[in-house]
């Protein structure tokens, strides 16, 4: 998927299908083991060395927020269905395999434990068009210890993020 995928089908949504909010959901990796797979994440910020931003919308900022008042919806929603969702920023990024191994210098500065590979271009978007818009992520793959959850497993843990990413939908109408 990455930036130029969301990044257009974000874009029509809004612009085309007159969208005023959306929640991705999708899986990510741990750079650290102080979280673990099956951990929900709800996305505050999202840092990336990309230009997306910048090229597609004059957006200079290399750390952008959820957009709007669904992080908070999230959240709220997150506590009534007795679910976890750890507030956190992430690393958004272009690159899936990497050369050096080491944690990005971007992760490290802005304090994101985890990669994933669209929410930055998503609230991009949002940002420039005045939209609501937010991440959820499940943790599928702890990086340093190479811990992961099997194609078996996604297709009932993921169940609880998308749960929440539905109920918050509901919601925030």
């Amino acid at each position: 998927m990455g930036f130029p995928s969301i990044g257009i089908y974000s874009f029509e949504l809004f612009t085309e299908y007159e969208v005023e909010t959306i929640i991705r959901i999708g899986t990510c990796g741990a750079y650290t083991t102080d979280l673990k797979v099956f951990d929900i994440l709800n996305v505050e910020h999202a840092a990336s060395e990309s230009t997306y931003a910048k090229y597609a919308w004059g957006i200079e900022d290399e750390i952008l927020s959820h957009q709007g008042n669904i992080f908070g919806i999230i959240n709220e929603t997150a506590k009534e269905m007795s679910l976890h969702a750890k507030a956190t920023n992430i690393h958004s990024s272009d690159i899936f395999y990497r050369k050096d191994p080491s944690i990005p210098a971007i992760a490290t500065k802005y304090n994101c434990p985890a990669v994933e590979m669209e929410a930055f271009g998503l609230f991009a978007n949002a940002r420039h068009l005045g939209k609501n818009a937010a991440t959820i992520l499940t943790v599928s793959d702890i990086i340093p210890t190479h811990e992961n959850i099997s194609a078996d497993q996604r297709e009932k843990a993921l169940k609880p993020m998308i749960e929440l990413a539905l109920e918050s939908a509901i919601k925030s109408i």
